[in-house]
């Protein structure tokens, strides 16, 4: 279990039980998150509850532990056996986060940097607009139930490119498409306009494809756009592009298949041609001939990876495959049917069909398509929806003078990369504000924006950069409404106020109770060895014999065995050389310690000392030389050592735990306990 993991569980699984102990070891290999720049500060409410208790001076609420206690006991049974057991629990728990906070753990570097880094992943829930998020998500299934045929032309341009230069573009796309509405054939216009290299050879004919495969400006265009249509220029960030939607069908969702390849170098000459349709052909005459089709595969597919497989391919679905193997794929009709020979740009095929299935449900789908879509550009709408709604609530105002005067300053040394903060040493004015509830404006300065420009700048040779520098503050504008409205997250919604005091917990008790128990205990050897001396007694073996087990194919061999030993002119090792040398499947031996019922050929023996008679067991023959049985007697410290360390951290735990007891103060009002289970 990684860290990442453990922490939220953490606050609350601590109460109950004692983490194994190799839990620390493992969850430290966790990646911790990203440095974030600051960490917000949660401040505490008013208290106008009934306090059930206080530890060392902290109140606690009747509501507050009666909320951890449902949520850590699904069932909720109010008893009073089952709250007095929790609440000891939840005293030993707050006692914990009490010590870490005395030792001013939650100061430190690196438990701010990683509370922080957790925030950022928690945030991001309560950064979107949720309303969109959802419709994009229902946009995103609706388009994966079907799949849609277009041709575009695409002219290039760099995303900073110059208003002139862009308005240049969208101006000569517009030409073409006026070209091809007035007869012109649209292939052979994208052979001859489009700045798409697979242009040359499509005629600009993308095939089908369905949702989640182009960028999202493109996928909506080709969906929202008539069959037989063509659209207005529209840009995404490889250029301008003109569409035209030649069909939308039904999904034909995803197929399993397995195929035989025979390769064909695009430079082949005629022989080496012949040669491989040759091969392939011959393929196919053996599947027909009803040769089996995994032994054909061994003996003909050139296509390495799958042949040891049987051909098989992962699943696929509409715009995976070269057209050509889809087209095949997706014809054959019932799961176990094969191809005929497929020619593809990567050589011939016989293709197999394996299954086949449908799109998902929306609710089967819905959880892969939320993450998708997290990390796709469609994702900026939702966010750009709650940056709309961040500056409509804390009264968003902008200087737009102040913006246009500093980023005319920028010159080229942006679009190289090194600009200079100094650039900025006379550049102080205000930029935007923001305004919260109680009327306190945080205002974001010319010098913040040049901070984030320094930091974030990127060479972009051939950009202008004015054109950069109003992408930069766009983006950091929305960076700064997003950080403004993540800082009071904790006065919104108590749900992530909650959650956010269970990572802080989660995280302190983690570090202190490593310290204090999981690790202490693998590193005090001595207190472990001291453990071990004072209970050694409980981790006992029970009565054990010395012996050695021989092992004989027949009753012949071992009978010659014996004779040999008690003529007791060679040793056992020489009467089992000479014996294997005529036997290859002659004698083994094990010799060992054996508690009861360990071994079931030790216990035909009866436990007798010496040498026992022939054993049948599982067609073997056995002899069994016992030497001696030893009493009841302790584990050595390294016999049981996991079990030892595991006791010797509970042992540590509760003596810690004792000592906090009388370290920290505590009162308990039992009316308001009592009112618990009262109700």
């Amino acid at each position: 279990m990684k860290k990442a993991i453990l922490i939220p569980l953490l606050a609350s699984i601590i109460i109950s039980v004692n983490i194994p102990a190799f839990s620390q070891a493992k969850a430290k290999s966790a990646l911790k998150p990203a440095k974030p720049a600051i960490a917000a500060v949660v401040t505490p409410t008013l208290v106008t509850e009934p306090t059930l208790m206080t530890i060392g001076g902290e109140l606690i609420t009747k509501s507050e532990f009666e909320r951890v206690y449902r949520k850590n006991n699904k069932d909720s049974v109010y008893t009073e056996a089952a709250i007095r057991e929790y609440l000891d629990l939840y005293v030993n728990y707050k006692l914990k986060v009490k010590e870490a906070e005395s030792m001013k753990l939650d100061t430190s570097e690196s438990f701010q940097t990683e509370l922080a880094g957790y925030r950022k992943q928690l945030a991001q829930p309560y950064l979107t607009d949720k309303n969109v998020s959802e419709q994009l998500i229902r946009e995103a299934y609706d388009r994966l139930s079907k799949d849609v045929r277009a041709s575009h032309v695409l002219i290039k341009l760099n995303p900073d490119a110059l208003p002139k230069d862009t308005i240049a573009v969208y101006n000569r796309l517009l030409k073409i498409r006026e070209q091809i509405l007035k007869g012109g054939d649209f292939a052979k216009v994208a052979r001859d306009s489009s700045e798409d290299p697979s242009a040359k050879d499509n005629g600009g004919d993308l095939g089908y494809f369905t949702g989640m495969q182009m960028v999202y400006p493109f996928e909506t265009v080709a969906y929202t756009t008539k069959p037989g249509q063509i659209s207005m220029p529209i840009r995404t960030r490889f250029g301008f592009h003109i569409i035209k939607t030649i069909d939308i069908r039904q999904a034909q969702g995803e197929i399993h298949t397995a195929h035989i390849m025979v390769r064909m170098p695009k430079d082949a000459n005629d022989s080496v041609i012949a040669e491989a349709e040759g091969k392939i052909k011959k393929a196919l005459t053996e599947l027909k001939n009803g040769q089996p089709w995994d032994s054909v595969v061994t003996k003909y597919s050139e296509d390495k990876g799958s042949a040891k497989k049987g051909g098989e391919l992962p699943w696929f679905g509409t715009g995976r495959m070269v057209p050509e193997f889809e087209k095949a794929a997706f014809a054959l009709k019932s799961d176990g049917d094969q191809s005929e020979i497929v020619k593809t740009s990567y050589g011939w095929h016989i293709i197999k069909r394996i299954e086949k299935r449908g799109v998902a449900s929306f609710d089967e789908k819905k959880g892969e398509l939320r993450q998708m879509i997290s990390r796709d550009s469609r994702n900026e709408s939702s966010k750009t929806s709650m940056v709309n709604k961040i500056k409509g609530e804390y009264k968003f105002k902008e200087v737009p003078k102040a913006k246009d005067e500093f980023i005319i300053s920028l010159d080229t040394t942006l679009t190289n990369g090194d600009w200079n903060l100094t650039n900025a040493d006379n550049f102080n004015k205000n930029l935007f504000s923001l305004t919260d509830s109680k009327g306190i404006v945080t205002n974001y300065t010319q010098q913040n924006f040049a901070t984030y420009i320094s930091t974030h700048q990127t060479k972009r040779a051939g950009s202008n950069p004015q054109v950069i520098g109003y992408s930069m503050y766009d983006q950091w504008n929305q960076d700064e409404c997003l950080a403004y409205e993540e800082a009071r997250l904790d006065g919104k919604y108590i749900d992530f106020k909650n959650l956010m005091k269970e990572y802080r917990d989660g995280i302190l008790l983690f570090d202190l109770t490593d310290k204090m128990v999981w690790s202490k205990a693998v590193k005090d050897t001595d207190g472990l060895r001291l453990y071990y001396d004072n209970n050694k007694n409980n981790y006992l073996w029970g009565e054990r014999c010395e012996a050695t087990n021989y092992s004989f194919p027949n009753d012949e061999i071992a009978n010659n065995f014996r004779k040999q030993l008690k003529k007791g002119k060679k040793s056992v090792d020489e009467i089992m050389t000479e014996i294997n040398k005529a036997n290859p499947a002659g004698i083994t031996k094990r010799e060992g310690k054996y508690a009861h019922g360990e071994s079931e050929v030790i216990e035909k023996t009866g436990w007798k000392l010496g040498l026992s008679e022939n054993i049948k067991y599982l067609s073997q023959t056995y002899i069994v030389d016992m030497r001696k049985i030893n009493p009841v007697e302790p584990k050595s410290l390294e016999e049981t050592k996991g079990a030892i360390t595991a006791d010797f951290q509970t042992y540590l735990e509760k003596e810690w735990i004792n000592g906090l007891r009388k370290k920290y103060s505590m009162q308990i009002n039992n009316d308001i306990l009592e009112s618990i289970w009262k109700k």
